[in-house]
């Protein structure tokens, strides 16, 4: 929230203190008016009445020019304040693939979304309301206890702070499960907006299934257990709320029974009554400010609850992040050397075993020639994270220029996990793989089973993952491979390439359209090496000719995983798996496909 000391943030804070200071000198001198309205009006003085009534005005105005501009600058603050946080948590989310390993493996933190979005929001604006009022109030009843003093003798000051210390413990221990209960309604929140992001998403498949009566009734289920919380929230903050009013308006009399006692011990006899009444006045005011101050802080109590609760989250979310980076940072490199039959469950929740090539190693997909390697799988044995299932074990190959691998097996066997421990996103048990390429488009791409699209332009969709900074004119090359894959109708649905910034692309794309689209995105990069995840799946046999034969014309090498067998005459070698553990990896000799 405050990157550096000479930061927007610290800038505001400091000005907002300022002006807070200078609206309590103003607020006290408003507090000052009635008392002295008492003594013009009680000796009837003309003159001074006129003065005090302008110099009232005036005050009036000043306060709430400055109440105005504390507001907006308290705004402004908040909105630095999200600014900073969110965009340090998404250089942590958005770091490697952890946004993978949180909402996939690890799942330590429920709703990584809701907490960097709403979360967030709500600490950053409550906070930037409380800041303040908790730096300058002990400032504030140290200066109103002297003046408290004054008046009342130790009496006053001592009736009132033992007021607040009561005030204090009765609410601290109302106050404990109030943020229990906010953090599990920000909990149960994140599940009912999920379940609904869920439907919006899949609707279509959805409605194929005429299911809204069940999901209605599911998302009925999400809905009532947050009702559930919040109706237990309310209870307990029921009695907190009527402590803090209690409080509140059991203190505005106190300044009357402090000034009482002097009063009737005589200690003012001997003056007049209308300086008597300006005397008690005065006093009332700042007595009644004194507890203000305390009770101010009692009255952030509530405010203080949704602040610990939604940083409570943001915390557990920032140590998630840096945990898993921690362990990515010492395990990457590492090789694993438990043998094949010593391996235990504890060994499958281990980090990815990929050993990053020497930078001398590393060669450019330009210098590539044929027998060169993308990577070589040695010895690797996998399954799922944090089980004791066991897919494949000991298993050993390369993708190297020019020769095309299918990875076949019956579904489950552990052909897009295999895909996955390539790519670093699952753990492997034993073994390891060497990347002889940079990690660029331009060298390897994946085309994942379930196409991936961001939002924003045509154009954007195709040149993905890389951004407009790394944009190479070539809109006739785009146009063409649109053309070449039968998606020339999309360039005139979006308006063309720069168009449809606004478009869900999962909604106005077929799944055949979205896997061509995927094609068009590697026609464009056009890398040395493809590894594809049933990338064809959802286009007819015609269509895929097209693309694999495509693929080799730009030089290409693909890495296939697939069920079809009108896919084996694209590839050279078939790995296949069984699902148990074993492997074969054999040339496929029925290749018919035409030169």
């Amino acid at each position: 929230m405050f990157p550096a000391w000479k930061s927007l943030a610290v800038i505001l804070c400091i000005f907002l203190l300022g002006l807070s200071l200078l609206e309590q000198v103003i607020i006290y001198n408003i507090g000052l008016i009635p008392s002295k309205y008492y003594k013009v009006l009680g000796t009837k003085d003309k003159d001074g009445f006129k003065n005090q009534t302008v110099i009232a005005v005036l005050l009036i105005l000043a306060e709430a020019f400055i109440k105005s501009s504390i507001l907006y600058v308290g705004g402004v603050l908040y909105i630095a304040w999200r600014g900073n946080l969110s965009k340090a948590l998404h250089s942590l989310y958005f770091k490697d693939t952890l946004y993978y390993q949180m909402n996939n493996i690890d799942k330590t933190v429920d709703n990584p979304d809701q907490r960097i979005t709403q979360d967030v929001d709500k600490l950053c604006n409550q906070f930037s309301l409380i800041l303040i009022p908790l730096i300058i109030s002990p400032f504030l009843i140290g200066y109103y206890i002297y003046q408290a003093a004054k008046s009342t003798g130790y009496l006053g000051p001592v009736s009132v702070f033992v007021f607040f210390i009561v005030a204090t413990v009765i609410n601290k221990f109302l106050m404990s499960p109030v943020v229990r209960y906010f953090y599990y309604q920000e909990q149960k929140e994140g599940d009912f907006r999920f379940k609904h992001m869920q439907l919006r998403v899949n609707a279509e498949s959805a409605a194929f299934y005429s299911c809204g009566t069940i999901e209605e009734k599911k998302t009925n289920e999400k809905l009532q257990s947050l009702l559930s919380v919040q109706h237990k929230l309310i209870q307990r903050e029921y009695l907190l709320n009527f402590s803090i009013k209690a409080a509140d308006y059991l203190g505005s009399i106190l300044s009357y029974v402090a000034i009482a006692v002097p009063i009737f011990l005589g200690t003012y006899d001997g003056i007049k009554p209308a300086d008597l009444s300006a005397l008690i006045s005065k006093n009332a005011f700042v007595t009644i400010y004194l507890i203000s101050c305390f009770t101010t802080l009692i009255d952030l109590s509530t405010k203080l609850t949704d602040v610990a609760g939604a940083a409570h989250r943001i915390g557990q979310l920032l140590e998630t992040l840096g945990t898993l980076q921690d362990q990515q940072n010492e395990h990457y490199g590492f090789v694993q050397t438990v043998g094949e039959d010593h391996y235990t469950e504890a060994d499958i929740n281990l980090v990815p075993r990929v050993i990053p090539p020497a930078e001398e190693e590393l060669v450019e997909a330009s210098d590539l020639q044929s027998g060169t390697a993308a990577f070589r799988v040695d010895n690797l044995t996998y399954g799922p994270p944090k089980s004791s299932v066991i897919l494949c074990r000991n298993l050993s190959f390369q993708l190297e220029c020019g020769v095309n691998v299918l990875v076949t097996g019956d579904s489950g066997c552990g052909k897009s996990s295999l895909l996955r421990v390539i790519n670093r996103l699952w753990p492997s048990v034993t073994g390891h793989i060497d990347s002889f390429l940079p990690a660029e488009p331009k060298n390897i791409l994946y085309l994942p089973q379930k196409p991936y699209f961001t939002n924003g332009s045509l154009r954007e969709q195709i040149m993905f993952p890389l951004t407009d900074e790394h944009f190479v004119p070539g809109d006739e090359k785009m146009y063409e491979y649109l053309d070449k894959v039968g998606l020339k109708g999309v360039v005139e649905r979006t308006g063309g390439l720069d168009a449809g910034q606004n478009w869900n692309w999962y909604n106005e794309l077929s799944p055949g359209e979205m896997q061509r689209l995927s094609f068009v995105r590697l026609f464009y990069h056009k890398p040395a090496f493809a590894i594809l995840d049933e990338a064809t799946c959802q286009v007819n046999h015609n269509m895929e000719d097209i693309l694999y034969t495509f693929c080799a014309e730009l030089n290409i090498t693909v890495l296939s995983v697939g069920h079809r067998s009108s896919v084996r005459k694209y590839h050279d070698l078939e790995l296949q798996l069984d699902g148990v553990g074993g492997w074969s990896l054999t040339p496929i000799t029925d290749n018919v496909i035409n030169p």
